[in-house]
């Protein structure tokens, strides 16, 4: 007999078309018929069932549809979030329909998706990719198969067939983590790479708090709280270069409880930037991009390399002293901030504003993994090369420009090699097992789902939050006073502050 299942709000009836087959009852446009109540759903389904047994229901014609035709079908029925509706697009149009798309869906064999499979590897795709792009033709015939447009799912995996190994030739490479030494650290040399505090409150905050990078980017002032973020939205960078708002992934919305040090060090950035609405969203983010906009109607004014030559000066020490460093002489200071006012410079805004939000790339490739690997990756037509440095102050200020290797002194060590910033949201986890933290409470700052018996009776207490919120504070601690026997002082303002004891 057929049945009802539950989809959320709704109800679609399920119905027998042949020993082992179950189809949906669908509309005239090929999607599942919602059923607002189980009794409904159940009955329709019966009748359904009914008409197949007495022989007056027609199967739908098999291998008429094209494998392109019905995914253009498919793509329009679906409402998922902007981010997995591009992800879907994506990975149809760029490997899935240039070779299935003239298919009909009848004469796609198991063969077919296997010559498909060794096709993308012998390009150079990685495994995990190969493996998303073969779930959705999995996902997108096995709704064939259901509304009889397909006898059976040839993306389907059969377990133990066809392989030389078992699960383990699918696992990832180890994620690379680091301790809390290393956060600050790369904090440390994002800002001098990005010439501003802003980057290291960031790269500190994904350290120690486990957000995400869209959460991170989307964070907006009014849930920067007294020991507390609350996570309710991300900003999702699309193809199109549009930023989504949207909520966080698998609608994780969690207040993440933060050390006193860390709100403190945000509260204090805030003060200190002033954020204003941005274009996109009109919404006051805590962060904002680290260059300027593309624009064809940027305005051209004067460079830092115009102030240090005025000034007689190297770039870096120009830098340093616009940055408000307190490494410099005071008539060093005093010959750059003259040099900067007569040429009318505006640090960080030379050829435009800067753009509202970070691009994860840009932020990734110019910022995050120099500041982690010590080199730019390559970027073509560009070469991956370390990052040029002058040595004094330590640990190093960068220098860019045309012959920037030739001026520097020296150039940073690897702090983590293949570390992302993602990699940050597993250090976090790392460090509250290290910390003993409960699994609830890990659960709780991470946005994770616990779903067993174990976790239904288990509970998160205030002392569980002020035990873990204290670990991070020694580990914090310890982490500075390293910081503080390589050198007492460091070019990065507020990191100076810091060691100095002057934020204390």
């Amino acid at each position: 007999m057929g049945f009802a299942e539950r989809r959320g709000d709704y109800w679609r009836a399920r119905y027998k078309s042949k020993p082992g087959t179950y189809l949906t009852i669908l509309d005239e446009t090929g999607a599942a018929v919602k059923f607002r109540s189980r009794r409904a759903a159940e009955q329709a389904a019966n009748e359904k069932e009914a008409e197949v047994r007495a022989g007056l229901l027609r199967s739908r014609p098999v291998g008429r549809w094209t494998f392109g035709r019905y995914a253009d079908t498919w793509y329009a029925r679906q409402d998922l979030a902007a981010s997995t509706m591009q992800n879907y697009r994506r990975r149809l149009e760029e490997h899935l329909l240039p070779f299935f798309g003239e298919m009909p869906l009848a004469d796609i064999t198991r063969d077919e998706v296997v010559k498909w499979e060794k096709r993308e590897r012998a390009a150079g795709y990685a495994e995990s990719s190969i493996r998303s792009w073969r779930s959705l033709l999995h996902l997108l015939l096995a709704d064939a198969v259901e509304e009889n447009l397909a006898d059976v799912n040839v993306a389907a995996r059969r377990k133990g067939r066809g392989k030389r190994t078992g699960r383990a030739q699918h696992r990832a490479a180890e994620k690379v983590i680091t301790s809390a030494l290393g956060v600050l650290l790369i904090a440390e040399r994002a800002a001098l790479l990005s010439g501003r505090d802003d980057e290291f409150v960031a790269v500190t905050t994904l350290g120690f708090t486990g957000m995400r990078w869209g959460e991170l980017v989307g964070l907006e002032t009014q849930y920067v709280r007294p020991a507390a973020i609350r996570v309710e939205w991300q900003l999702y960078e699309l193809d199109n270069g549009r930023f989504e708002r949207c909520p966080p992934k698998d609608e994780s919305r969690r207040t993440v409880a933060a050390p006193d040090w860390l709100t403190m060090l945000l509260t204090d950035h805030l003060g200190r930037v002033r954020p204003q609405p941005c274009p996109c969203h009109n919404l006051r983010c805590v962060f904002s991009g680290h260059r300027a906009t593309k624009s064809k109607a940027e305005p051209v004014g004067p460079r830092l390399a115009d102030v240090a030559r005025l000034a007689e000066v190297a770039v870096g020490t120009a830098s340093a002293v616009l940055s408000g460093k307190p490494v410099v002489a005071e008539v060093t200071r005093a010959r750059v901030l003259a040099a900067a006012q007569q040429l009318g410079y505006a640090r960080g805004r030379p050829s435009g504003q800067l753009a509202p939000h970070w691009r994860r790339n840009g932020f990734a490739t110019w910022l995050f993994q120099p500041a982690a690997t010590g080199g730019y990756p390559a970027k073509a037509p560009r070469l991956a090369a370390p990052v040029p440095v002058l040595a004094d102050p330590w640990p190093g200020v960068p220098i860019r420009g045309r012959g920037a290797s030739e001026k520097a002194d020296a150039c940073w060590l690897p702090i983590a090699r293949g570390l992302t910033p993602h990699g940050l949201r597993h250090t976090y986890k790392t460090m509250m097992i290290e910390l003993g933290t409960p699994a609830g409470l890990m659960d709780a700052q991470m946005g994770h789902a616990d779903g067993s018996v174990q976790a239904l009776y288990s509970h998160v207490t205030a002392e569980m939050v002020r035990r873990l919120l204290d670990g991070l504070t020694t580990v914090w601690s310890e982490a500075l006073e390293a910081r503080r026997q390589l050198n007492p002082r460091s070019p990065v303002a507020v990191l100076d502050r810091l060691l100095t004891g002057e934020a204390q």
